[in-house]
C-alpha cells in the first residue's frame, strides 16, 4: 500500500521538555555515529505526543539523529504503526480484522465504527474526537474479537459493548481495558482448569490491565512526565571497557574459525620452531 504524508501539515513540531530529555536518553544508548538506531523510538514518542506523525516531526527527529530527511521518511512510511494523518483527539480505534476476530464478529465492530465515527478508515469523526482503522492480527486471538484503543487492548467485545465504550470515551470516561465479558485474562470462559491456587490471591486486574489502570495513559497524549526517565546504561565506563576486551577476544575467535587454513599454518610453524629448540 502506498503511504503518503497528509496534505495538511502543521508549521512546526517540538518535543516537550520531558520528552526531549527522554529522546536524548534513547540516543545515548548508541555509540557515536550510530545515533540513527534510535529512529523508531523517537518517531514513536513524537507520535505518542501528537497522536500522529507530521512532516515537521519526522524532520525534527531526523535532525536530532543526523539523518537525511529521506531516510527518516523511509522509516515513517514503511511501518504501519506510524499514523501519517491526524487521528481523533480522544481516541484512535484499531479493530483487529484477522481470522479469529473476523470469525468472532470483527465485521460487526467495524460497522459500529462506520456508524459512529466515519464511513471510511483514517477519517476523523465530525466532532474530531475519533478515528478508526482495521489492522492485522494484534495477538489476542483467545479474546476475539478485540480492538486496540490508544495504548491498550479491549477484548471479548460485542457491537453493543463497543458502541457503549465509544459513548463513554466521548463523555470523558476511560473504560477499564482488558476483557469486557468478565474474564480475568485469557482463561476458558468456563473458568480456570489449572493453576487454581492462584485464584484466591490474584489482584483485581491482570498485569497488563493493572499497569494501564495505575499509569492512566490509555488514551493520554504522552508529555514525558508519566513515568520517571531512566537511563541505567549511562555511567558505566568500567563495564564498557570490559565488554570491549571480551569483544576483541570474540573477534579473534571468529577470525580463527573463518580462516582455518592460515591459522593452522601458523600453528604448524610455531610447533616446528619449538621442535628445533
Amino acid at each position: 500500500m502506498l503511504r503518503r504524508l497528509h496534505p495538511v501539515q502543521p508549521d512546526s513540531f517540538a518535543f516537550t521538555p520531558a520528552n526531549l530529555e527522554w529522546a536524548r536518553g534513547q540516543i545515548s544508548k548508541y555509540p557515536e555515529g550510530r545515533q540513527a538506531s534510535a529512529i523508531i523510538p523517537l518517531l514513536w514518542r513524537a507520535q505518542e505526543q501528537e497522536g500522529w506523525l507530521s512532516r515537521k516531526a519526522i524532520e525534527v527527529v531526523a535532525d536530532m539523529l543526523g539523518m537525511a530527511y529521506i531516510r527518516a521518511l523511509e522509516v515513517a512510511t514503511f511501518y504501519f504503526m506510524f499514523h501519517l494523518q491526524p487521528v481523533g483527539s480522544v481516541a484512535h480505534i484499531q479493530i483487529c480484522g484477522t481470522t479469529s476476530c473476523m470469525i468472532c464478529g470483527a465485521e460487526e465492530l467495524i460497522a459500529v465504527c462506520q456508524q459512529m465515527i466515519a464511513k471510511t478508515p483514517h477519517t476523523l469523526s465530525p466532532d474530531g474526537k475519533f478515528s478508526w482503522e482495521e489492522v492485522e492480527c494484534l495477538g489476542a486471538c483467545a479474546n476475539a474479537p478485540m480492538a486496540q484503543i490508544g495504548k491498550d487492548y479491549y477484548e471479548d467485545l460485542t457491537a453493543d459493548k463497543l458502541r457503549d465504550m465509544i459513548t463513554r470515551f466521548s463523555n470523558g470516561e476511560v473504560p477499564t481495558p482488558g476483557p469486557q465479558n468478565g474474564r480475568y485474562a485469557a482463561e476458558p470462559l468456563s473458568g480456570l482448569t489449572s493453576l487454581k491456587d492462584f485464584e484466591s490471591t490474584k489482584p483485581q486486574y491482570n498485569a497488563s490491565v493493572q499497569r494501564a489502570v495505575d499509569v492512566g495513559d490509555t488514551i493520554k497524549r504522552i508529555d514525558g512526565t508519566e513515568m520517571p526517565i531512566s537511563t541505567p546504561w549511562l555511567g558505566r565506563a568500567a563495564k564498557t571497557a570490559t565488554k570491549v576486551s571480551v569483544g576483541a577476544v570474540a573477534a579473534a575467535v571468529v577470525k580463527a574459525v573463518t580462516k582455518p587454513k592460515s591459522m593452522a599454518k601458523k600453528l604448524t610453524t610455531k610447533k616446528k620452531s619449538k621442535g628445533d629448540l
